[in-house]
């Protein structure tokens, strides 16, 4: 039994497959969006730029699923296309604050709960976290740093909490919806289905005490993590 699986970024995209996915595994999906579901889960609105509203929801959901999480997935993101010069800062610093700094502020709430379980952490970087791409300045250096970050806590958490770096490919989903039409997959872009992706993330969480799955690769077959 996965138990209870805090998600970030559950009301859409690859955080709502991942909330599914736990769902249909036998586990208790835990949402946390700025969005409210349109689905029927326990849930927080929360924006995750701001820490204290990440630890507010983080305790918020622990303390209705009984004081007990066993699992957390950082599946929240945004993203702001553009040259450095051309993005306005409080757009390119706010990719920052959501896609790392509310990775480590809902981790770092949810550690006391996860070391209890002995449970498990998956991030989520991307393939943009290996390889550099202009016009990506803020996203490539908030997923650069979810990668570090997630190696160091994998080597700090080590025989307490499980660590599974994500790193997704690009996915069908609404992520590239407000972009300007350069910034968007072209017609024949091969994309992921999110419910395959979510499908390697329960693998990680569904892995024995003692088993970690230290990182997961998952891209379309077209697509790499390298340059």
């Amino acid at each position: 039994m996965l138990g209870n699986i805090l998600i970030t970024g559950g009301a859409s995209g690859l955080g709502l497959a991942c909330a599914e996915a736990v769902a249909k595994a036998g586990g208790r999906p835990l949402v946390v969006d700025v969005n409210a579901p349109a689905y029927d889960v326990e849930y927080a609105v929360a924006d995750l730029a701001d820490r204290r509203e990440a630890e507010r929801a983080v305790a918020e959901l622990a303390e209705r699923a009984g004081g007990r999480l066993d699992g957390v997935v950082t599946a929240a993101g945004t993203d702001a296309c553009g040259r450095l010069a051309d993005v306005p800062a409080d757009r390119w610093e706010r990719v920052i604050q959501v896609n790392l700094l509310g990775t480590a502020s809902v981790v770092r709430a949810a550690l006391p709960y996860l070391t209890a379980s002995r449970g498990k952490v998956v991030t989520c970087a991307s393939t943009l976290g290996l390889r550099a791409l202009s016009d990506a300045t803020a996203y490539c250096a908030s997923k650069f740093a979810v990668v570090g970050f997630t190696r160091a806590l994998a080597a700090e958490l080590a025989g307490q909490v499980g660590v599974t770096l994500l790193i997704p490919g690009g996915m069908q989903t609404r992520f590239f919806d407000d972009r300007d039409e350069r910034y968007k997959p072209g017609p024949d872009a091969r994309l992921n289905k999110p419910e395959d992706v979510a499908a390697a993330v329960v693998f990680a969480l569904g892995q024995p005490e003692g088993c970690e799955v230290r990182e997961l690769v998952v891209c379309p077959s077209t697509e790499t993590s390298w340059p």
